[in-house]
């Protein structure tokens, strides 16, 4: 029997009066990669965003529903500030930090009162390893963030989040600047990550979600049309809308 880490029952949301998410009601397993297609204004982020409760930062928003982390209602049980320390989330766009590579990795770790030089060191050797970037960096960890190129970047924000120990790693478009090379290689972290982490990937490169994904689950409207095994979705889907999306013909 598959271990469910999530569980999205009855799921809406809304800004002011529109609806972004509608009925929302399925499983995210235990350490696998979920992949999550669809059209632009699908709902895709904003369902990303009410896994960590993010989209409380917007004052009009208003989420009704349960959504349960390891059987918790992430609403009424558990600390926001701690879910999002158990729910970490890498954005479209690398964000590091004004700092070097170390203290971008550190930041977190501090924040939750490591202060240790010892223990900050192997929690940053740790999960730069975890990030594939390691090799990359580990002479020049003093060196500014800025200076890494975009998929480095993106791979030291991957890094920041694993520093502080999540259970889930949200991903919104992790990919949409990088060159083919930097996305491959953020792909093969994220296959080894799932070894101790459960996953969830936006991505409107349906190819990526083909390559990366366990199960693809696409969204239309703020609506989940289908889940399923991704070689399926993507051989076999059962609703013919996915089948359109997927092949190009809309979207």
């Amino acid at each position: 029997m598959v271990a469910n880490k999530i569980e999205i029952k009855d799921l809406n949301v809304w800004y002011e009066d529109a609806r972004a998410i509608r009925d929302l009601a399925f499983n995210v397993e235990l350490n696998e990669i979920l992949g999550i297609i669809g059209p632009s204004n699908s709902g895709k982020t904003s369902f990303l965003r009410t896994l960590n409760r993010m989209n409380e930062l917007y004052p009009n928003s208003r989420t009704e529903g349960v959504v349960l982390l390891d059987g918790r209602n992430i609403f009424r049980e558990i600390d926001k500030h701690l879910l999002r320390k158990k729910v970490g989330i890498v954005f479209a766009l690398p964000l590091p930090l004004p700092l070097s590579i170390f203290d971008n990795v550190a930041y977190g770790p501090r924040l939750h009162g490591v202060k240790q030089k010892g223990q900050l060191a192997e929690i940053v050797e740790r999960s730069l390893k975890a990030a594939a970037i390691w090799d990359e960096v580990k002479d020049r960890l003093n060196t500014g963030a800025f200076k890494l190129s975009g998929g480095q970047q993106q791979r030291l924000c991957i890094a920041r989040t694993l520093a502080v120990e999540p259970e889930v790693i949200l991903y919104d478009e992790p990919c949409s600047g990088l060159d083919p090379i930097s996305t491959l290689k953020i792909e093969e972290a994220m296959q080894e990550l799932k070894k101790n982490y459960t996953q969830v990937l936006v991505t409107n490169n349906v190819k990526q979600a083909a390559r990366a994904s366990d199960r693809t689950a696409f969204f239309l409207m703020g609506e989940m049309v289908e889940i399923g095994e991704t070689k399926e979705i993507f051989t076999v889907p059962k609703d013919k809308r996915t089948e359109d999306y997927i092949t190009g013909r809309f979207g």
